[in-house]
């Protein structure tokens, strides 16, 4: 979608009351800044003891309510206080490497989702979008459908894959119109300091490449404006069956070979890689790509965003920044 089109989008666009979860999170503080955008009325639900560095520039534009996911009572209160038209649930736990509570996984992801949709369904709602994960799948050797069977792999996966039964189920019997977004790998500003594409680009600054995985990993690289868009889409129009699942991702496999000899052209680094300095995980795979023929002919949506712009636009946001670059570079080199 073009910035003219967006523009116009916004300004015939009805102001919403809007509760997100995991509104100080990556994906979700740049939601909330394009909800914000469009005019809509924006309450994030956060858990005790969130960190808030992603949010301080809208800080006073949103309103923040404090509950544990898994308190359900905490949950219903919240959800009663706001009576939200639109929902956005991206809260989630165990995405990183680091995360590895396997009762805080199911806790969060499963019993918090619950605990959501049911105070949500409770009370009505216009739109209720969930994200899900491509890890719900597990390994495949082609760009899955959303209705082929799901083979998770990971705790994470697992609570992914229930979180977005408990949501289909919900809106199957109970006539709620709940959406899953399936997201492939998100990247763009506010990522994670320590993930893929931030550490190869704060290290790129200073012409130097991190530790590095097999370069045939696969995965495919949506921007974060792209993935903002679909969550818009989903809640404008809700659409398909009952519980409809919808993948987000460009359709295009990129091997983390071609993602770093693509940053080392951008920045001028002149290192070699060091392919297999870095252990791989478990899940990593050879083929990793969104089929998004469901949602481009349901929502009208498809990534606009080309890799390289994304990069670049990453790159400004992080150099324009000087004290968010810092932030990334302490986070990424150890130097804090």
């Amino acid at each position: 979608m073009g910035d003219a089109e967006r523009a116009a989008g916004r300004a015939g666009a009805q102001s919403r009351i809007v509760l997100l979860t995991g509104g100080t999170g990556f994906v979700g503080s740049n939601l909330a800044r394009r909800l914000l955008g469009d005019g809509h009325r924006v309450h994030l639900l956060v858990r005790p003891g969130h960190a808030a560095w992603r949010i301080a520039g809208i800080r006073r534009d949103v309103t923040l309510h404090t509950a544990d996911l898994a308190d359900g009572d905490g949950v219903a209160s919240v959800v009663a206080g706001v009576r939200p038209e639109w929902v956005f649930h991206l809260a989630a736990y165990g995405a990183y490497s680091e995360q590895a509570d396997v009762a805080g996984i199911f806790r969060t992801n499963v019993v918090g989702t619950a605990n959501l949709v049911e105070s949500c369904v409770r009370l009505g709602f216009e739109a209720f979008v969930n994200t899900g994960s491509s890890s719900e799948y597990g390994f495949k050797d082609h760009a899955p459908h959303e209705d082929e069977p799901l083979e998770p792999n990971s705790h994470y996966a697992v609570s992914k894959a229930s979180a977005t039964m408990i949501c289909r189920h919900a809106s199957a019997a109970r006539g709620a119109a709940i959406t899953t977004l399936r997201l492939y790998s998100v990247y763009g500003p506010f990522e994670e300091p320590t993930r893929l594409v931030p550490t190869i680009l704060v290290r790129g600054f200073g012409k130097t490449l991190p530790p590095l995985v097999d370069p045939g990993t696969a995965r495919d690289f949506v921007f974060v404006d792209d993935v903002t868009d679909a969550y818009v889409r989903a809640a404008e129009r809700p659409a398909g069956a009952p519980g409809a699942v919808f993948n987000v991702g460009t359709g295009v496999q990129t091997h983390i070979g071609d993602l770093v000899e693509l940053v080392r052209a951008m920045l001028e680094i002149e290192e070699e890689p060091r392919w297999g300095s870095m252990p791989g995980r478990q899940w990593d795979t050879r083929t990793w790509v969104a089929d998004p023929t469901s949602i481009r002919n349901a929502l009208g949506w498809r990534a606009t965003t080309s890799l390289r712009d994304g990069l670049l636009a990453t790159v400004r946001w992080l150099q324009g920044d000087p004290e968010m670059l810092g932030r990334y570079r302490d986070a990424v080199l150890g130097t804090r």
